[in-house]
């Protein structure tokens, strides 16, 4: 008696993505900002109680009273430009010095042992080290600024492109080997797709170490911008006016990090991650 046995693969149904309904993408941002808002109501609320005379740390209601007052007589809008425009220049400069560099010492293995141990040598300068060697060799204006800006900003993408680019899976790359790919091919087919999604995290950790830098640099003898506001608000007993400067720096910093999440999305639409499933409830 023969007996036919049919073997029959189980079936796996297809990953479906759900998509998130409107109230909910917009209801994950206002949920932000629920932390910060109870902070301040509660130190607004001990001030006006008495139980802290708010001379120190200004309650919330001063400081956005100081940033009206800013805002009317048109300082604002310049302190924040003249900002803007040098984080952006050096975040510019530092993210193509540390792009081309962090490819060139992780695809390469020679670049790597000769400029590597610099690179990680001089990364562990302290920043207001910089300052007065930039003063020196650039003088006082806008270059040394955005030249200690652009500082910032070159380690952190400079390790986030070579680390990728080294923790590349190399069965992959022998899968490229095999299909005879070229090395530019290699690159555009294989390697970028696997280093995308760390070089847009080191986008963001250098446009946080920018806007960190950025304060040392308007130290260096500013006449404009959110730094200048920190220091005049000092040298003048002003703490509402500091406490103003440090919440727009946080406001304008959060901001442009968006900006640059938002813009490199497209970029990895292709991950099938934890995230982009809504991760843990």
């Amino acid at each position: 008696m023969t007996m036919t046995a049919e073997l029959q693969a189980p079936t796996v149904a297809a990953p479906q993505t759900a998509r998130t309904p409107w109230s909910t993408r917009l209801a994950r941002p206002l949920l932000g900002l629920l932390l910060p808002l109870s902070l301040a109501l509660a130190w607004e609320f001990l001030v006006w109680a008495g139980w802290s005379n708010g001379r120190l740390v200004p309650p919330p209601s001063k400081v956005f009273t100081t940033i009206a007052e800013l805002a009317r007589s048109g300082e604002l809008a310049r302190h924040i430009t003249t900002t803007l425009i040098r984080v952006g220049v050096g975040f510019g400069l530092g993210v193509v010095a540390g792009t081309v560099l962090g490819g060139i010492c992780g695809y390469w293995g020679l670049a790597r042992r000769l400029i590597d141990p610099t690179v990680q040598a001089l990364r562990a300068i302290p920043s207001i080290a910089w300052v007065p060697l930039f003063i020196l060799w650039l003088g006082i204006f806008e270059t040394s600024k955005v030249a200690l800006i652009a500082v910032g900003v070159f380690f952190p993408v400079y390790l986030g492109v070579t680390g990728a680019i080294l923790s590349v899976d190399r069965k992959i790359v022998e899968v490229g080997r095999i299909f005879r790919l070229s090395g530019p091919a290699m690159i555009r087919r294989i390697l970028l797709p696997a280093v995308l999604p760390a070089y847009v995290v080191a986008l963001r950790v250098g446009l946080g170490l920018g806007w960190m830098f950025v304060v040392a640099a308007e130290f260096m003898g500013a006449s404009e911008g959110l730094g200048y506001l920190l220091i005049d608000g000092q040298q003048l007993g002003k703490p509402a006016q500091i406490v103003a400067a440090i919440v727009i720096f946080a406001t304008i910093g959060k901001a442009t990090d968006w900006l640059l999440e938002l813009s490199t999305a497209p970029l990895l639409r292709w991950q099938d991650s934890f995230a982009r499933q809504g991760g843990a409830a």
